[in-house]
């Protein structure tokens, strides 16, 4: 008599793997949740909205005045004003999608604009600006404008990246490096010979911390020299700065890989939970697109997160020129994350 279908192997087989899959958290997470936020987070970060107003910078001089409360009378547009290095600031930074400037051609009026014709963005601003100014002359065009094409270093989508990129390596090598490395000592019985010795918690956990950092940082400074020497990223702040930031970014996430593995005790119940707090910064910190693209409910935690203000801090720096002062908030989140993770580490670290 053949076996019921409770009993057959093939539904027994079935029911076991099914047990053993719905006992790892990190299997059900990737298999289930993780895209259904990834859903959810892109579809909040580039969800359709009404079209935003442009921001634009009349450029100081003659005519200016009166180029501006033109311009201003457009809902499509946010106008400023500025000198001439303001203006190219702007530009630079992303503030700004257009530079306009009045001149007079042979005693007739007209308009010069500048931007970055490899910016979409900049590239519509010229043709709204262009439409503005022409209807309010009568829309035949009787004004002539000048194009100034401008290749502006900050302002590409690559000097946008680079930063993101940093941070994504910091964030990878600190959380990976050091936590998996932890828990396969700990498989192997490597940290249990270490608990017979003299060894204190604080003197092992500082070890792996600061030997990661060693490591990571000149695999950033690789990442910056490829950046500037094959696409032409260039930094205008202080390089002590991005020193800064980078240092104190590998100790961040250092400390957070630590934290993570003080009580794992297998590679895939690391590797879940790795996965689980670095999710949120991928998706959430500005790595690839500006985390301002998010709904202002969630920008406070965004905030909190441990990329979103190394990242924001270095594009600060290396975009704008911005000096320590200026980056100091940003500073000090990095620097109590790091402190914190570290502290709680070494409290709660078994050997074992």
């Amino acid at each position: 008599m053949s076996p019921s279908w409770k009993m057959h192997p093939v539904t027994q087989l079935f029911l076991a793997r099914f047990r053993e899959f719905i006992r790892q958290p990190e299997a059900v997470f990737w298999s289930y949740v993780f895209p259904l936020v990834m859903m959810i987070a892109l579809g909040l970060a580039f969800r359709s909205e009404p079209m935003e107003a442009i921001s634009i910078v009349v450029q100081d001089g003659e005519g200016a005045q009166l180029l501006a409360e033109t311009l201003r009378g457009s809902k499509s547009l946010i106008v400023s004003r500025g000198t001439e290095l303001h203006c190219r600031q702007q530009l630079r930074a992303g503030q700004s999608e257009l530079i306009v400037v009045a001149v007079n051609h042979n005693s007739a009026a007209g308009y010069r604009f500048s931007f970055d014709p490899t910016r979409p963005g900049s590239v519509h601003a010229r043709d709204v600006v262009n439409d503005v100014l022409q209807r309010a002359a009568g829309r035949q065009d009787p004004l002539k404008t000048t194009d100034v094409a401008i290749a502006e270093p900050g302002s590409r989508y690559i000097d946008f990246l680079v930063p993101g990129l940093i941070g994504m390596g910091l964030m990878g090598g600190g959380v990976w490096g050091v936590g998996y490395a932890i828990v396969d000592m700990r498989i192997r019985q490597v940290l249990k010979r270490f608990m017979g010795t003299p060894m204190k918690k604080p003197h092992f956990v500082a070890a792996m911390m600061f030997s990661r950092m060693i490591f990571m940082i000149p695999e950033i400074i690789v990442v910056l020299l490829v950046s500037r020497f094959f696409f032409g990223v260039t930094n205008h702040g202080s390089y002590l700065n991005v020193m800064l930031l980078i240092v104190l970014g590998a100790f961040e996430f250092a400390g957070i890989g630590l934290l993570i593995a003080s009580r794992a005790k297998t590679l895939e119940a690391v590797s879940g939970l790795m996965n689980l707090a670095m999710v949120p910064m991928w998706i959430g910190s500005g790595i690839f697109f500006s985390a301002k693209r998010f709904p202002e409910f969630v920008q406070p935690v965004i905030g909190l997160l441990p990329l979103t203000p190394l990242i924001s801090a270095l594009r600060q720096v290396m975009q704008e020129g911005a000096s320590t002062i200026a980056i100091f908030p940003e500073i000090t989140v990095i620097s109590v994350w790091g402190v914190l993770t570290f502290a709680v580490a070494i409290r709660i670290f078994r050997w074992e």
